[in-house]
């Protein structure tokens, strides 16, 4: 029959040490640790698991001057018993998982005094423990893996506590030091809890829904301030589409939400007929275009929007000057499109020097290869434009084209005889055919139809059966007589100043005495005004 020294139990092994643990103590002797009020035995084993540490140098030099009689003293530490306790689990083998932030920085501080490399090590990998707004919060560190994300707020501004496993309370003089600093448990009293729920949500894959423009400002603004760059850049307010016409994608973006890294330059390709953004393109020319950093991949063409009425555009000159801040960011826009270019500057480096340097020049495109203080623009009979709330007409102008400069309404009522004509320049949704009775009723899908037939010819047979006849539409006579458009205050308009924009950007040899390459703002959609009453119209009452 086996004696006692025979059985075997599991997870004890007799006449020799615990595999993958050094051999620091004796693995199967016990030794005595008392923290605070509380004694605490731990065997060799549990304490060699994480060492070297506090306790496997006590103990080892214990043995040391104790070899004959292999007595130790009790080792007594002033700490917390409470969090000793979980140290003890982790010791025994077992994972301790923080259960707050109060929690994570005792574990964090203790292990640190302690000397605990591995415990230091698996802290150091955990989850963010964190309170934003009185809110807290358990954050995955891989939830920032996205391109732009990182490094953030929780790697730096946050790493002067938690630098590194090898160099924790970084700055901290720790020679003679009896205890660990006290450490407030991070937080971040200043920010919304709420709002940051909606950043890590994002972070997490999930699409949110962003209610208005306050809430988007507000998960940019704390996007810029936790350093979540590549999610900021998903957040922005824009619009890729792919125009056919143009067999091009577009991206439409606001001025003060382009940053310098997406910014391209495209040059020509051979142009097409069917292309509209051909006119006039000399070779060398091109198109400015745009990725998003760190979310696109493939540049598009930019669609640059321009609000804030700080756009004057001069109608004899074509050009347009900009107010304030939006001068200093075209300018430095400018700046960067010839900086991708290679394009030198044009002003004199000694008159330069003598104004104290390139960055003491005041903030104009005339400072930039490419303009003069007004930006040359250009209204294509493409661009949409509203002038004091009513369509605006234009065919091509420019400022040196050849092309007419006079733009002009049509008009809405229609004479006998001619043929609806809309915005399009064609046959429109909401266009008027006048009857023989003198009164306007719109057109019906039959009646425009009948455009392409040849005037004095019958329609169809099977369109005569109708009860009320259908007019016939002389396609070939001009569009009606069209009349100048007057300002708000009735004279003849020199000028608007554009509420909003949407323009394109191309740079194209330039036709002046200053030679080299010029940019030129081609209008796709604007909402101008003509003077103050045009604008107080617009202006709304505070309550």
């Amino acid at each position: 029959m086996p004696g006692p020294d025979d059985l075997e139990f599991p997870g004890v092994v007799r006449g020799q040490n615990f595999p993958g643990i050094p051999d620091v103590l004796p693995h199967e002797k016990v030794f005595p640790i008392q923290i605070g009020s509380e004694l605490f035995r731990l065997s060799g084993a549990s304490i060699s698991s994480d060492a070297p540490s506090y306790f496997s140098q006590f103990f080892v030099r214990e043995l040391q001057q104790n070899e004959g009689n292999g007595s130790v003293r009790t080792l007594y530490i002033d700490r917390d018993p409470v969090t000793f306790r979980d140290i003890s689990i982790h010791l025994q083998g077992y994972y301790v998982q923080p259960r707050d932030s109060i929690h994570f920085v005792r574990l964090f501080a203790d292990a640190q005094f302690y000397g605990l490399p591995r415990l230091i090590s698996q802290l150091f990998e955990a989850e963010i423990f964190i309170e934003i707004g009185h809110k807290l919060f358990q954050i995955p560190r891989n939830i920032f893996s996205s391109p732009g994300d990182e490094p953030n707020y929780f790697s730096l501004g946050f790493g002067h506590f938690f630098s590194t496993p090898n160099d924790v309370f970084p700055g901290l003089e720790k020679t003679g030091l009896l205890r660990p600093p006290p450490v407030v448990p991070p937080s971040v009293p200043g920010r919304s809890g709420d709002v940051f729920s909606d950043l890590i949500y994002l972070l997490r894959g999930y699409p949110l829904h962003v209610r208005d423009d306050e809430h988007r400002e507000a998960l940019l603004r704390d996007c810029r301030y936790f350093h979540l760059r590549g999610l900021e850049q998903k957040l922005i307010r824009h619009n890729i589409t792919f125009n056919l016409k143009r067999s091009r994608t577009e991206i439409t973006l606001r001025l003060e939400d382009v940053r310098q890294s997406g910014i391209s330059f495209t040059p020509d390709s051979s142009p097409s007929m069917g292309d509209p953004g051909a006119f006039a393109s000399p070779q060398g020319g091109g198109w400015v275009s745009y990725s998003r950093p760190f979310v696109d991949e493939t540049s598009h063409e930019l669609v640059l929007e321009i609000g804030g009425e700080s756009t004057r555009v001069d109608l004899r000159s074509m050009r347009a000057d900009f107010h304030g801040q939006t001068k200093a960011r075209v300018a430095s826009l400018f700046q960067v499109v010839a900086n991708k270019m290679n394009l030198p500057t044009t002003q004199p480096l000694g008159l330069i020097m003598m104004s104290g340097g390139a960055n003491s020049q005041p903030p104009s495109p005339a400072n930039t290869p490419l303009s003069e203080d007004m930006v040359r623009i250009r209204l294509t009979s493409e661009a949409h434009i509203l002038v004091d709330g009513d369509a605006y007409y234009t065919t091509d102008r420019s400022d040196g084209a050849g092309e007419s400069l006079d733009g002009e309404y049509e008009d809405q009522t229609m004479t006998g005889g001619a043929g609806p004509w809309s915005a399009s320049g064609g046959l429109g949704g909401n266009s008027f055919i006048s009857g023989g009775d003198g009164t306007n009723r719109a057109a019906t899908p039959s009646s425009r139809s009948l455009a392409g037939s040849s005037p004095g010819t019958n329609p169809p047979a099977q369109q005569q059966q109708g009860a009320t006849p259908i007019p016939r539409i002389d396609t070939s006579r001009p569009p009606p007589k069209k009349r100048k458009r007057r300002g708000s205050n009735g004279s003849e308009e020199t000028e608007w100043i554009v509420r909003r924009g949407l323009w394109r950007l191309r740079v194209q040899p330039s036709s002046g005495a200053r030679g080299g390459m010029e940019m030129v703002m081609v209008a796709v959609k604007l909402d101008a005004l003509t003077g103050e009453f045009a604008r107080n119209a617009k202006r709304d009452f505070l309550t």
